[in-house]
């Protein structure tokens, strides 16, 4: 079988020394930096962008997916024992995780958040080994109209799904796809939006614009809000499960792996609603249990079903996120969207023809897929009171060291001092973004995204001959287009429809 077949000849090259040595150094210090508090997967990947310049592109993204899948396991130690989130996705994890940890049952929320979330990444990168060959194949029959409609569609249902406000969210995006448009026209060779500044010729810095929107606006943001009282909960007894953590946990694990992996590898996938999805179905079964009398209602008070699978579902969400990257270079969230940044500054595009272009790249990607959740498991449960001493340095010193870290790279990179201003400045952004409660993932995802739509919008006026009603006229196009208008509208008539209505004074 082909597949078997490349994915050996991935697991090949996955298996050399250096790339060994590569994954090791992902996995170690993306969960050494998503264990800090805040710090999620997208800010993880964001911060540690720099180092990957000294690698050829495949060490790089095999650092990369060590690094991606480090941070999204880290991120449960600081949602259980801190009871910060990284993500919106990590919320669920903290309504049962943390009352389990403040219970003495540390040490089995983070077990079954570790090995829900190996489960989960390993059925999900099989699904990517097998199904992404096949959706790329489909892709290349996707012409430009089609592709525009659907590069739409994964803008709408991220901004509409992504916050309260659907107006910030649309706000957020269009900022980005202003970004997007700094810098030479292609098509007419004109400078946009560079006000006679040569650095922008080429557009905004990627590495400048992700560093500075995650990771510097994320220390800023720390920094100047205030701390409260959260203290980090004790991490007692062996970090383990016992015969009746396994027997409650197994099966959220799966399904919170089939609930993950679909929403996951859809166009306009994420990992925020099958995480919830998970939380509600184990509560709702949960309930079923306590009326057949089977056990109380845990469920507020550290239910492990609660953690094992939100985790299971967040992780394989973001495993499938890979697959429309892959084979359509769309980004579905805020993670994806600093990978494709990566892409594009080794000058690799990822969509329909990467399968045929950089065989070795993605077949060495995916199994290092594997290599890694391995890695992470074997690196997690043992060494999880070593991760745990990181939450009890001061904030000011990870603060410190996180801004110098960050500013040095993007200087390390371009050698000028005008990128190591522009981060500051997008740092700036970013901080008034997340203190006035604007969604950040849509503007990186405009930012990155917005140039591939617009040249898939051109083309397709080209083979029309400017007739603006090809996007209509394609059925495939109109319904992919028809489908975002909904993505659009449904949320906010939902939000009507479930308003609280005050009974009226009889």
């Amino acid at each position: 079988m082909e597949v078997l077949g490349n994915l050996g000849d991935g697991f090949a090259g996955a298996l050399s020394l250096q790339n060994l040595l590569l994954a090791l150094a992902g996995v170690t210090l993306g969960t050494l930096v998503g264990v800090l508090p805040g710090l999620g997967p997208a800010t993880t990947v964001a911060l540690l962008l720099p180092l990957t310049f000294v690698f050829d592109p495949v060490g790089a993204f095999v650092l990369f997916a060590g690094i991606y899948y480090g941070g999204m396991y880290g991120g449960s130690t600081t949602a259980i024992l801190l009871n910060v989130p990284g993500e919106t996705a990590s919320v669920p994890t903290t309504l049962e995780g943390h009352p389990m940890a403040r219970a003495g049952r540390a040490g089995p929320a983070l077990a079954t958040a570790a090995i829900g979330s190996f489960v989960a990444g390993t059925i999900s990168t099989v699904v990517i080994t097998f199904l992404a060959p096949g959706m790329s194949a489909v892709a290349k029959l996707v012409q430009p109209a089609e592709y525009f409609a659907i590069i739409v569609l994964a803008f709408v249902t991220v901004t509409s799904l992504i916050g309260d406000s659907l107006i910030r969210g649309l706000s957020s995006l269009f900022l980005g796809l202003a970004i997007g448009l700094v810098g030479i026209d292609a098509l007419t060779g004109q400078a946009r939006y560079s006000f006679g500044v040569p650095q922008l010729y080429d557009g905004v810095p990627v590495v400048a614009l992700a560093v500075g929107l995650f990771a510097i606006a994320e220390v800023l943001y720390t920094t100047l809000t205030p701390d409260g009282s959260e203290q980090v909960a004790s991490l007692r007894g062996p970090v383990g499960m016992t015969r009746d953590d396994w027997r409650r946990s197994w099966r959220p694990w799966l399904r919170g792996t089939a609930l993950g992996v679909p929403f996951g590898a859809m166009p306009a996938g994420g990992a925020e609603i099958p995480t919830f999805l998970s939380y509600n179905i184990e509560r709702r079964l949960a309930k079923r249990g306590q009326e057949r009398g089977k056990r109380k209602d845990e469920f507020g008070n550290g239910a492990i079903e609660g953690v094992a699978g939100p985790e299971a579902a967040n992780n394989a969400a973001f495993s499938g996120v890979l697959m429309p990257l892959l084979t359509l270079g769309i980004p579905t969230s805020a993670t994806a969207g600093v990978l494709l940044i990566a892409f594009q500054i080794y000058n690799i595009q990822p969509g329909p023809q990467l399968f045929d272009q950089q065989t070795s790249l993605v077949w060495t990607l995916i199994a290092s897929l594997y290599i890694g959740n391995v890695m992470l498991l074997v690196l997690n449960l043992p060494m999880i009171r070593i991760w745990v001493k990181l939450l009890r340095i001061p904030a000011p010193v990870l603060s410190a060291g996180i801004l110098c870290f960050a500013l040095l790279g993007v200087y390390a990179i371009s050698q000028s001092t005008f990128e190591v201003m522009l981060a500051i400045g997008v740092a700036v952004l970013g901080l008034f973004m997340r203190r006035t409660g604007y969604p950040v993932a849509p503007l990186i995802l405009g930012a990155v995204l917005g140039p591939l739509m617009e040249a898939q919008f051109r083309r397709a006026l080209a083979f029309s001959e400017g007739d603006p009603t090809v996007f209509l006229t394609r059925p495939a196009s109109a319904a992919i287009l028809a489908l975002a208008l909904t993505a659009l509208v449904a949320p906010v008539l939902l939000r009507r429809r479930t308003r609280v209505r005050l009974p009226e004074p009889e």
